[in-house]
């Protein structure tokens, strides 16, 4: 467990994952979530998250480890977040965060689920780098990224297709430069 101020990551349990049906389900979070892919992420099965638990966190362990996103105070099951694709050598990892529960955004708590999770990832494991990405037109996603010391790396352009619109793939990027 990793635990911050208002909230905690803990090691994502299958109930965690069945969690997510309902968050997934949601036209707007599985948009905010998936961007283009939103169509493939949303419209799930209870069965469907669970073999996706058991491939994901059970099987792939060493390539991918998934948290859930806990408030503290409540006790409640916000979200998640992972990281995954790490690369011993270059001593770099993926991320991704996704607070699911639309009532708890905009509370800070995603900022802290990212900066707990990198800070994890420098400190603990001795990453040089962390990456992301997102589609441009997730303004609240990338203001969350930047507040956590992520920048603009890369950008493909129009390769997001989103309600009808193309937007740009942006890939954000963070160095251990800095973190105590």
């Amino acid at each position: 467990m990793i635990k911050g101020d208002k909230i905690e990551l803990r090691p994502a349990s299958k109930s965690d994952f069945v969690r997510q049906v309902e968050w997934r389900n949601q036209e707007e979070t599985a948009r905010l979530a998936a961007g283009s892919y939103a169509a493939l992420y949303s419209h799930v099965t209870v069965e469907e998250v669970e073999a996706l638990y058991d491939k994901r966190v059970i099987r792939d362990r060493k390539q991918e480890n998934v948290f859930a996103i806990y408030i503290v105070e409540t006790n409640t099951h916000i979200g998640n977040c992972d990281y995954r694709d790490v690369n011993p050598i270059a001593r770099s990892a993926v991320v991704g965060l996704t607070v699911g529960n639309p009532s708890e955004r905009g509370k800070g708590y995603g900022t802290e689920a990212l900066q707990l999770l990198v800070h994890f990832l420098f400190q603990d494991l001795n990453l040089q780098r962390v990456q992301l990405d997102t589609w441009s037109g997730n303004e609240q996603a990338i203001r969350v990224y930047e507040r956590c010391g992520f920048k603009i790396e890369g950008r493909l352009r129009r390769a997001e297709f989103v309600n009808g619109t193309y937007f740009d793939q942006l890939i954000m990027g963070r160095l251990r430069e800095g973190v105590s």
